[in-house]
């Protein structure tokens, strides 16, 4: 059986995140929705590259799904986001190897994080309207987390992960008029991980915690610990990697 990889676009707001749930609208229910149209009524399930949470948006999640169909990879596209509500659509369709799993086949997940500084009211759903920041020590911030550490400080508690390290290949902050963008790519991300290393690197550029615990909670991670977690409106995943 043919095995799809999509690559999809979606507008988070007005989803539960990602994954399947039994009553709240999510981007995998939606989407295994219109397959189970094609499909006569049989449910066809996708397997995504990351769980994103309510509220977070994707110009680049990946999926893949296994579907015998006489049509070809243009036409199935097509025909998915002809069932699609506007604010989910298939960017891109190709058939890859059996072997290939969005999710395991990953080698890089990139994400966006968007602050804005002016209060911008059309911008309310897709940025964080943080005031004033000094640039140079978000700088700072961003740079030390590169390179491999234990991101225990800075996600939500999870017993079933054997360790809570990550690659950290990028991370820096830019600026773009009174957007402030902060891109981040790792081998792998924790649960709520960038919404956390977001919000505690606003609140040091703001002075309202110190960058030598931020730096201290990098290089010596406990659970539980007191820090920020920026809101998910902000939060983009770009872009996955595969070899």
């Amino acid at each position: 059986m043919p095995r799809f990889k999509i690559k999809i676009q979606y507008d988070g707001t007005g989803f539960s995140g990602w994954q399947l749930q039994k009553k709240d609208r999510t981007i995998q229910g939606e989407i295994e929705a219109a397959l189970k149209i094609l499909n006569e009524g049989q449910i066809i399930r996708i397997h995504g590259a990351g769980r994103t949470d309510t509220g977070v948006h994707s110009t680049g999640q990946i999926a893949h799904f296994d579907f015998q169909t006489d049509l070809d990879s243009c036409e199935l596209k097509e025909a998915i986001n002809g069932n699609l509500p506007r604010d989910i659509r298939i960017m891109e369709c190709i058939v890859v190897p059996a072997e290939f799993h969005a999710r395991f086949s990953a080698t890089q997940r990139h994400y966006l994080y968007r602050c804005r500084m002016d209060n911008f009211l059309l911008d309310r759903n897709y940025t964080w309207d943080t005031g004033p920041m000094d640039f140079n020590i978000l700088n700072e911030a961003a740079q030390s987390i590169i390179g491999n550490h234990d991101f225990t400080s800075f996600s939500k508690n999870n017993e079933d992960l054997d360790h809570r390290h990550c690659i950290i290949r990028d991370s820096f902050w830019n600026e773009d008029g009174a957007v402030v963008n902060y891109h981040v790519s790792a081998n792998r991300f924790l649960h709520h991980m960038v919404r956390y290393l977001v919000g505690t690197m606003v609140e040091v550029s703001r002075g309202k915690y110190k960058l030598e615990r931020y730096k201290n909670l990098i290089d010596h991670p406990v659970e539980n610990v007191q820090i920020y977690k920026a809101p998910p409106r902000g939060l983009v995943l770009t872009q996955v990697d595969y070899d």
